[in-house]
């Protein structure tokens, strides 16, 4: 089995990308309207970002969770013991930023929202009936003017070969959120959990942007959007002495959104943090 590239530019783009996120939780876009230039230039100014030591300035704000996650208080996935060996930077328009990049990542922030919300568009349009009718209002809108969306500049370090045992990059999760946009990252090591239990790598190919179904979406359709089960495993045969720099962008919708009967946006986000020890 393996994924392949949906062109945004063809016809049917629209549903074999709905076909490709219902049967693997992920879909991958070639030829979209993002531009390669400025994906670049962002992972070059923030890797020179944390290797810097002006870095601790903007350690995070622990009530408003923007600013600078360092190494010492990375995630640890749900289910794991391990922390994953990662540090991030946790952007929203409202928060700290140094001012240098601001410019750059929120013309980024934006961008990469409008698609998405056309990529939301989708999801809903080739929905079945009887799942669309679920949603309390149209996927796009419900991100519509949200402040809870988040843009996460990831940098794993280069590995040392003493890093704790059983600790890869970023252990295998779920998403909280409805989707998450991923430009491919500059390095391999992006995983997906097939409905066979087999790992499948995800195609890294520089240029392609990445999309997966969170659990929020999966909430939302009642189990018809299954949330996507990924890793960023420590590559065999990669230079592992290379930083890799990942950019999600976490969809959530405001946090008056319903998303089911047991959950507003608010409620589900607020009981997911705490599982993660975040909150």
């Amino acid at each position: 089995m393996k994924l392949e590239a949906v062109d945004y530019t063809a016809e049917n783009a629209e549903q074999l990308f709905v076909e490709s996120l219902r049967n693997t939780g992920f879909g991958v876009l070639k030829n979209h309207p993002i531009q390669q230039k400025l994906v670049n230039a962002i992972y070059e100014n923030w890797y020179a970002f944390f290797n810097s030591d002006d870095k601790m300035d903007f350690r995070f704000n622990v009530e408003t969770q923007d600013g600078l996650f360092p190494t010492d208080v990375s995630e640890t996935a749900k289910g794991h013991s391990k922390k994953d060996i990662k540090e991030f930077f946790h952007y929203y328009p409202w928060g700290q930023c140094p001012e240098s990049l601001r410019e750059e990542i929120q013309s980024y922030y934006q961008q990469a929202n409008e698609l998405a919300a056309e990529l939301l568009s989708w999801v809903e349009k080739h929905a079945p009936e009887a799942v669309s009718g679920k949603f309390s209002q149209p996927l796009s809108s419900m991100i519509e003017d949200s402040e809870q969306t988040l843009l996460r500049v990831l940098h794993y370090p280069p590995l040392q070969g003493d890093e704790e045992l059983g600790a890869i990059r970023a252990g295998a999760h779920e998403d909280i959120n409805l989707l998450t946009v991923l430009p491919a990252a500059n390095e391999p090591g992006l995983q997906v959990l097939t409905k066979d239990g087999e790992w499948l790598d995800v195609p890294c190919d520089f240029g392609n942007l990445i999309i997966n179904i969170g659990d929020m979406l999966q909430e939302a359709s009642d189990g018809y959007f299954p949330s996507t089960t990924h890793r960023v495993i420590n590559p065999e045969g990669a230079d592992k002495t290379k930083s890799r720099i990942s950019l999600p962008l976490f969809l959530h919708p405001k946090p008056e959104v319903v998303l089911s009967e047991r959950h507003t946006a608010g409620s589900y986000l607020t009981e997911r943090l705490k599982e993660l020890g975040v909150i």
